[in-house]
Formats: C-alpha cells, structure tokens, sequence
C-alpha cells in the first residue's frame, strides 16, 4: 500500500479533489471524524484488490460449509425467493 494521510470529515469535504488526486496517484487517505477513524480513499487497485480477497474468504467458507453438511437437502432458489417475498414460487422455476 501506499502511503496513507489522515484528515478529518470537514478537511476531506474541503479537500476531495486532492484526496482523489492523492488516490489517483496510489496514496491513501484515512478519514476521521472526532478522532476515530471511519472511512478511506483507497487507489481503485486497492479497493479491488480488497473486494477480491473478500469474495474468495466467502467462497472458501461456503465450500467448506457445504463438504461439512454432506448430503442434507437444500433450497432451491425458488423455495428461497417464495420465502423471501411471501409467495409460492411459479410453476417451472
């Protein structure tokens, strides 16, 4: 990562066009509000670095969840939309 500033809410809402500047350029700026660090102008190649990452976690947790469960019935993706929306699902779903 690159390097990495802290400003607060009210110097970033100022600033924005620096900071995107700064991410642009690899820089990341850290994003505080009373001291407390709430957000982040990530580099677009960090963001999706993270995204990446946090896809593949959920995929190995799923995969090892399903090979836990062996061979117990599941929902279809009709029994879940039924589900979520209050209906029974459509005929051919």
């Amino acid at each position: 990562m690159g390097d990495s500033a802290s400003v607060s809410v009210r110097e970033a809402r100022a600033s924005l066009t620096r900071l995107l500047d700064r991410a642009a350029e690899g820089e990341s700026t850290v994003i505080t509000r009373g001291g407390i660090a709430v957000a982040a102008i990530v580099p677009i190649e960090e963001y999706d670095a993270l995204e990446e990452a946090a896809d593949e976690v959920l995929t190995r947790k799923a995969l090892r969840t399903l090979a836990e469960e062996g061979d117990v019935p599941r929902a279809t993706l009709a029994d879940l939309l039924a589900d979520i929306f209050g209906r029974p699902a459509p005929d051919g779903v």
